[in-house]
C-alpha cells in the first residue's frame, strides 16, 4: 500500500469519529506541493470548520488525536488547522528495499479486481489509419497496460469500421476506375486511391446539390445580421444587452455557416479544376445513390459484393497491422460492424417488442426525454446505423464477457451519440454495467488548426510514424556517429515512435494540444527522450562501474538518506504506485507521465549533486547504486506501462 492510501486508510478511521458522514474530505489528503512542509498534508479540518462549529485548527488537533501515525510519520498542526505529515526513517527504508527486490517495484494488485472491456483505436479499414487514429490507439493502450498491472481483467477489443458505405464506395470505385496493374502491384494503395477517388466525386455531387440552399441561409443570417444592428441603434438602454447577445449568436452563425459554405465551394472547384475529375463527375452523377446500391447489395449478402469485400479486406487489415506492429499494440479481439451484421434486426425488434422504440416519418427511433432528439435505429430505407451496431455490441460484450465496466475512448465529437447510446443501453436492460466514454480533444499542429500535411490532407499515421523515426535517427547521428547502423536504427524507431506516443499521452487528453517534432524529441523537457535517456545514464553507470544487478537487488543496503536531494528522490520513488491510482481515477495517462517527468528531473539533481560510483564510502556508493537502480527501473515500467520502450544506450 502507497504512504497516501496509508495515510487516508488511517484517517477514515478518525474522521468517522469526529465528522461522520465526512469520507469523502479523504480526497484533500495529498502529497504536499512544498517539501517545507513536510511529504504529505492533511486538510479535512477547514472544511469542517462550518459543519462542527468549531475552528478549524481545533478539529484538526482532533483529528490528530483520533489517529494512530507512530511507526508512518510525525504530524504536526499548521496555520489554520493544516495537518503536515513526514514519513518516518524506518518506514522509507522498508518501503524502498520492499521496491528494490520486487520485480513489480513493491506494488502489489488490487484485492478487488474489475473485469472492463476497452473500445479503442477503430479505424475505418477501407482507408489507410491517419494522425487523428493516434490519439484513441495510445491512450486506449495505455489504459489496457495499466489495468491489467493493477489486477484487473481487460479485455481489448479493436471495434474496426469494416461494412458498410466505405465498403461501397471501393466497390464501386473498383468496377468504373481501377487500375489493374496498379492493383495487382499494391492492392492497398490502389484501394486507398480508389476510395479517396469516389469520395471527391460524391463530395462533389453533394456540394452541388447543397451550396444553393447554403448560400441562401448564409444570405438569410446576413440580413438578420443587418436587421439586428439596426434594432441595436435605436434600442432602449434596458435592452441594448439582450440585443448585443442576439447579435453576438447571429454572427456566430454567420461564422460557421461561411465555412460550410467555403468547404462545399472547395469539393467543387477541386473537381472543376481537374478535367479527368470533372469528365468522371458528368459521367456518373448518380455516384451517391450507386455506392448506396453496392452498399445495400453487400448487405443483403450479394454474392459478388461479398466475393470483393472478402478480397479486399485482407489487404486492409493487413496494413493496419503493420502500424500496430510499428506501435507495439495488440488487441485480444478486432470484431468489426461486420460481426455484428446478423444481429441489427434482431436489436431493432427487441426494441419495437419492449416498447422502447418507434416508427417516426418511417424510421424506427428510440425516444428519451433527456434529448431534443431521438436515437434513430433503423433508417427510412431500412438501412441501420451506427447506434444500431453499437447497441449489438453493448448486448454481444455483455452477454459473452459480463464485463463490470466498457470503456469507449473515442474523440469528443461523438459525445452524443455515446450519452444517447448508454441512455438507450440502460432502458434496453444494460443497466448493470458501467458505460464511460473516455473522450480526447484534436491534435493540431502548431498553427493551431486540426494537425495536416502540406497539400491539406490529414497526415497518413505511417508516414507521422516514419518521420519521427527519421528524425530520431538524425539526432543520433549527430549526437552517437560511431553506433553501428543496427544500433542507430533500433535506437532512432524506439525513441522516435516513443516521442510520438509520449507527446500525445502527457497532455491532458480532454484538451486540443499542438504537435511539434521539436519539442516532442528534445532531450529535456517533459518527452520520452529525457526520460529514456534517464534508462540509459543508469544502465551506462552500472556498465561502468561492472556492477552485479542480481546481488545489488538480493542483498540491499540501508539507504544512506543523509543529503536532502537523496531523500528527496526516495520520496519520489515511493510515490510510482499513488500516480498509477491518479490514473485511474479518470483516465488520464498524463498523471503518470506528469510523475515520470518530476521523478527523472529529481534524478538528474541527485547525479548532479551526489557521487556515485566515485562515492567517499563503500556503504554509500552501494545506496546510491540502489537509488539509481530504482530510477531506472521506475521509469522503464513506467514508460512501459505507457507502451513505450526504452533503450540502453542513447
Amino acid at each position: 500500500m502507497s504512504a497516501l492510501a496509508e495515510i487516508r486508510a488511517r484517517f477514515a478511521q478518525s474522521l468517522k469519529e469526529v465528522a461522520p458522514g465526512s469520507l469523502q474530505l479523504l480526497e484533500m489528503i495529498r502529497p504536499a506541493q512544498d517539501a517545507r512542509f513536510g511529504d504529505y498534508q492533511v486538510n479535512c479540518a477547514m472544511p469542517l470548520e462550518k459543519i462542527l462549529g468549531q475552528p478549524s485548527r481545533q478539529i484538526a488537533v482532533q483529528l490528530l488525536a483520533h489517529v494512530s501515525l507512530d511507526e508512518l510519520a510525525t504530524a504536526e498542526v499548521a496555520g489554520p488547522g493544516f495537518i503536515n505529515l513526514k514519513l518516518r526513517e524506518d518506514w522509507i527504508q522498508r518501503g524502498l528495499i520492499r521496491a528494490l527486490g520486487d520485480e513489480r517495484l513493491g506494488i502489489a494488485p488490487m484485492p478487488a479486481a474489475k473485469k472492463y472491456v476497452i473500445d479503442y483505436s477503430s479505424p475505418n479499414v477501407a482507408k489507410p489509419m491517419h494522425v487523428g487514429h493516434i490519439r484513441s490507439t495510445v491512450i486506449g493502450d495505455a489504459l489496457k497496460r495499466l489495468l491489467r498491472f493493477m489486477g484487473h481483467q481487460v479485455i481489448s477489443d479493436n471495434h474496426l469500421g469494416d461494412w458498410g458505405t466505405q465498403f461501397g464506395m471501393i466497390i464501386f470505385g473498383y468496377r468504373h476506375f481501377v487500375d489493374r496493374d496498379a492493383y495487382a502491384k499494391n492492392p492497398i494503395e490502389e484501394l486507398g486511391r480508389l476510395y479517396r477517388f469516389v469520395r471527391v466525386l460524391s463530395d462533389f455531387q453533394e456540394s452541388l446539390r447543397e451550396l444553393p440552399g447554403a448560400a441562401a441561409q448564409l444570405e438569410r443570417l446576413r440580413q438578420a445580421e443587418t436587421r439586428l444592428r439596426g434594432e441595436l441603434f435605436g434600442a432602449e438602454k434596458d435592452a441594448v444587452k439582450k440585443k448585443a447577445k442576439e447579435l453576438q449568436a447571429v454572427a456566430d452563425k454567420i461564422r460557421d455557416q461561411e465555412q460550410t459554405c467555403a468547404s462545399l465551394q472547395k469539393n467543387i472547384q477541386s473537381v472543376q479544376s481537374d478535367p479527368e475529375l470533372l469528365r468522371h463527375a458528368r459521367d456518373h452523377t448518380d455516384i451517391e445513390q450507386a455506392v448506396l446500391q453496392e452498399t445495400a447489395k453487400l448487405h443483403a449478402d450479394d454474392p459478388e459484393n461479398l466475393r470483393l469485400w472478402h478480397e479486399f479486406l485482407p489487404h486492409c487489415r493487413a496494413d493496419i497491422q503493420q502500424i500496430y506492429r510499428r506501435l507495439n499494440v495488440e488487441f485480444d479481439y478486432e470484431l468489426g460492424e461486420s460481426f455484428y451484421h446478423d444481429r441489427l434486426a434482431g436489436v431493432v425488434e427487441s426494441l419495437l417488442r419492449q416498447g422502447l422504440a418507434q416508427e417516426s416519418d418511417g424510421a424506427i427511433c428510440v425516444f428519451m426525454d433527456s434529448f431534443e432528439t431521438p436515437m434513430i435505429v433503423r433508417k427510412k430505407d431500412g438501412a441501420y446505423l451506427y447506434s444500431t451496431s453499437d447497441l449489438a455490441t453493448i448486448q454481444y460484450r455483455t452477454e459473452q464477457w459480463n464485463p463490470d465496466a466498457i470503456l469507449y475512448v473515442v474523440d469528443h465529437r461523438q459525445h452524443e451519440h455515446f450519452a444517447k447510446l448508454f441512455a438507450a443501453a440502460k432502458k434496453w436492460g444494460y443497466d448493470r454495467v458501467e458505460l464511460t466514454h473516455v473522450s480526447f480533444g484534436t491534435v493540431l499542429g502548431e498553427d493551431g488548426t486540426p494537425f495536416k500535411t502540406r497539400a491539406g490532407d490529414t497526415i497518413g499515421l505511417r508516414g507521422l510514424l516514419d518521420e519521427a523515426a527519421e528524425r530520431a535517427r538524425a539526432v543520433v547521428e549527430k549526437t552517437n556517429p560511431g553506433f553501428d547502423d543496427s544500433t542507430k536504427l533500433n535506437i532512432a524507431e524506439t525513441v522516435g515512435i516513443g516521442a510520438l506516443k509520449y507527446a500525445d499521452l502527457s497532455q491532458n487528453r480532454t484538451t486540443d494540444y499542438k504537435f511539434s517534432y521539436d519539442k516532442m524529441l528534445a532531450l529535456n523537457g517533459n518527452t520520452a527522450t529525457y526520460l529514456q535517456y534517464l534508462y540509459a545514464r543508469v544502465k551506462g553507470i552500472m556498465a561502468k562501474g561492472d556492477i552485479d544487478i542480481v546481488g545489488l537487488r538480493n542483498n540491499p543496503q540501508r539507504f544512506d538518506l543523509s543529503q536532502a536531494v537523496e531523500r528527496k528522490l526516495a520520496i519520489q520513488l515511493l510515490r510510482f504506485e499513488e500516480a498509477i491510482a491518479d490514473v485511474l481515477i479518470d483516465y488520464k495517462p498524463n498523471m503518470l507521465t506528469s510523475y515520470l517527468f518530476e521523478l527523472t528531473q529529481t534524478f538528474f539533481e541527485f547525479y548532479e549533486k551526489c557521487p556515485i560510483l566515485e562515492a567517499e564510502t563503500t556503504a554509500l556508493r552501494a545506496s546510491r547504486l540502489q537509488l539509481c537502480d530504482l530510477a531506472g527501473r521506475t521509469v522503464q515500467t513506467g514508460l512501459n506501462l505507457l507502451g513505450i520502450a526504452v533503450v540502453d544506450q542513447m
